[in-house]
This record gives structure tokens, C-alpha cells and sequence, in this order.
């Protein structure tokens, strides 16, 4: 809608009148200060990322620091702990008198796939030949801190087709107990 509106000295000025709400012309100045916030922060946040990315800090270097001296995947104390709590499991939970009578195959999968700043862990996996002659694969870790009261390491397994913890704790073919 025009308007014309009289200026002194006997102008007059064709005008176009705003038929925006007042409260709307208001809010105006808010919205633009709002955009251009976001697209600040659009442009700012790979910034902060890629910093965020270069402070990491080692696991070896807090404050209470872990020292990542874990054994290794072929290690017999590993081995030995792995079959001790595969047995107690399956005598305790399944009411199943089976161990683990070998391994074979022992290989790292992993060592800490998750980065430096994580807790320090070893992912291995190996074929075991259980008590009944079945041959399983059995995928386990070995981290720090998981031992009694988190003063030493501890492992963590899961034995294919032996998952029976409330309905595969580990996932189907023991996929969680793998990086």
C-alpha cells in the first residue's frame, strides 16, 4: 500500500507503509543477530574439533595415569585366567561342567582402537577346543584396572556359541566382545 507523505518545502514523497506488526519490526534486529550467530558457529565448529582432537591426553599422563603394561594375548597367565573364569561361568550360571582344554591360533585383533586417551586394552581372539571336542572361537580383551578392586589387569571373553547370558550379553557371534 502507497502512502504519500508532505515534506517541508512543498515535496511531496511516495512512500511504500510497512504492514508488518510492530512487535514483528521488533524482532527483526534479534533474527539477524541470531543468524548470523549460527552461521558463526557453523563456520567456528571444525575449528574447535580439530582442537579438541589435538589436546588429547594419554592415558599415561593424568593425573592418576595408567601405565599400559598389560600383558599379551599369548601371555599363560591371560590364558590360564580366561579358562579359570570360562569354567567358574559354567559351573556357577549353566550347571555345565565344561573348560577349555586349549588354544590355538592366539592373535591381537587390537590394541587400543579407540585412541590414546582411553583405558589401555588388548582385543585377541583364538580357536579353543572345549571339554565336550568342539572346536569355538573365543574373542576376549585384556585391560587395565579390571582386576580386584582396579589394582592390576583383567580379561573379559566370550566364547561363539557359548553366549547364553541374558539372551547373548555379547551380542550375536560375540560381536561386543570385539573392538
Amino acid at each position: 500500500m502507497r502512502e504519500l507523505d508532505w515534506r517541508p518545502g512543498g515535496a511531496i514523497v511516495s512512500r511504500m507503509q510497512d504492514s508488518t506488526p510492530a512487535e514483528a519490526r521488533a524482532m527483526r534486529p534479534i533474527l539477524h543477530s541470531l543468524a548470523l550467530g549460527l552461521a558463526l558457529l557453523s563456520v567456528a565448529q571444525p575449528a574447535l574439533a580439530r582442537s579438541a582432537r589435538e589436546d588429547i591426553e594419554p592415558a599415561e599422563e593424568r593425573i592418576f595415569p595408567f601405565d599400559a603394561q598389560i600383558p599379551g594375548c599369548q601371555d599363560p597367565s591371560v590364558l590360564e585366567r580366561v579358562s579359570t573364569n570360562f569354567a567358574e561361568k559354567e559351573a556357577k550360571y549353566w550347571n555345565s561342567s565344561m573348560t577349555i582344554r586349549s588354544f590355538d591360533t592366539i592373535e591381537r585383533t587390537a590394541w587400543r582402537p579407540w585412541g590414546l586417551d582411553t583405558y589401555p586394552r588388548r582385543f585377541c581372539s583364538a580357536t579353543v577346543t572345549t571339554s565336550d571336542g568342539v572346536r569355538r572361537k573365543v574373542d576376549y580383551s585384556v585391560r587395565e584396572s579390571l582386576g580386584i578392586i582396579g589394582a592390576t589387569w583383567g580379561v573379559e571373553f566370550c566364547v561363539h556359541g557359548l553366549d547364553r547370558d541374558l539372551a547373548y550379553a555379547y551380542a550375536t557371534a560375540c560381536r561386543m566382545a570385539r573392538p
